[in-house]
């Protein structure tokens, strides 16, 4: 008989929506905690971790010692890398968000051109307040990071009858056009109405949208952060809302949680959500239908999808 691996999941909800495994896996329940849990953390070769877990909360996997992968539940992976070295692969729930994150990004465009935040806050007050807003259509529209959820993006974009600016790590064409590289950015920033950042956090894209870059969008442009929070420079970014020239709407910041008292809660051109992107009701089923299917890689001794590190 094969030996069994044993898999771990943060929760026994998501452990058995996951089930029945493959013969060959042995499912458990670990939050990657220092907590114990049924069989030694040693014994652990696979452990999918909380969803969007604090990288403090995760230092029981250090006790894992023997660990080959590791399956997160979000799209990004920052601090995972340095978190599981060179002992682990780790997989991620790309797939999962896309089309949560892409509708977040459109909602967030869509909310600050049109007005929404203002007719809010009228709304409160019982005011009755036309006025004319940019709109979405015939807007130049940047979207940073052409991965699978800047391209659901891009298809959401088409019907918007938008003029669509693409960028990647390195300029090349697919079947949709021109995609140029974040080298370009510069250049073509005073074109850019609408800046859709979807762009992983690594070395080089942290404070990717800095001061000199702010400063070269075109008054009234909006900056729509779905990737992380760092990828922008917070500082920067809140020196060009607070003097009104710029417009924020976006869901990740950074420090978070955004603390109480910045400035930019207090900007009427800033609208701030709470990292919640992926979150929706179409999270769970599709987290676990990746999940029956990872399990079916893994019991064949393979990765599965979405590998983004592999020592």
């Amino acid at each position: 008989m094969t030996e069994q691996r044993i898999v771990s999941f943060p929760s026994a909800e998501l452990l058995e929506a996951a089930g029945p495994l493959p013969e060959n896996l042995r499912g458990v329940v670990w939050d990657v905690s220092d907590r114990q849990t049924e069989v030694e953390v040693e014994a652990i070769d696979i452990a999918v971790l909380p969803y969007m877990a604090d990288l403090s909360q995760l230092q029981g996997i250090h006790r894992a010692t023997n660990l080959s992968q590791v399956q997160t539940q979000t799209t990004g992976y920052d601090g995972f890398i340095e978190l599981v070295g060179e002992r682990a692969s780790i997989t991620t729930a790309g797939s999962v968000h896309a089309a949560a994150t892409a509708e977040m990004a459109l909602g967030l465009a869509i909310a600050s051109l049109r007005g929404f935040p203002d007719a809010v806050r009228n709304q409160a007050t019982g005011t009755w307040a036309p006025q004319r807003w940019p709109g979405l259509a015939d807007r130049t529209v940047a979207v940073v990071g052409a991965g699978r959820i800047g391209d659901q993006i891009r298809r959401r974009l088409e019907s918007f009858e938008v003029n669509l600016l693409r960028f990647a790590s390195s300029s090349r064409s697919d079947e949709h056009g021109q995609i140029h590289s974040i080298a370009e950015l510069g250049s073509l920033a005073p074109q850019i109405e609408v800046l859709i950042l979807i762009v992983p956090l690594t070395d080089s894209t942290h404070h990717l949208v800095n001061a000199e870059l702010l400063a070269l969008l075109p008054d009234g442009a909006r900056v729509i952060n779905v990737a992380r929070g760092p990828v922008v420079d917070t500082e920067a970014l809140t020196r060009e809302v607070a003097s009104g020239r710029l417009f924020v709407a976006s869901d990740v910041f950074d420090p978070e949680p955004l603390p109480a008292d910045h400035e930019l809660w207090k900007q009427p051109n800033a609208l701030i959500l709470p990292h919640n992107g992926g979150n929706t009701e179409a999270f769970f089923p599709r987290m676990v239908a990746l999940l029956k299917r990872q399990l079916q890689a893994w019991s064949a001794g393979e990765l599965g999808e979405n590998v983004v590190h592999s020592p």
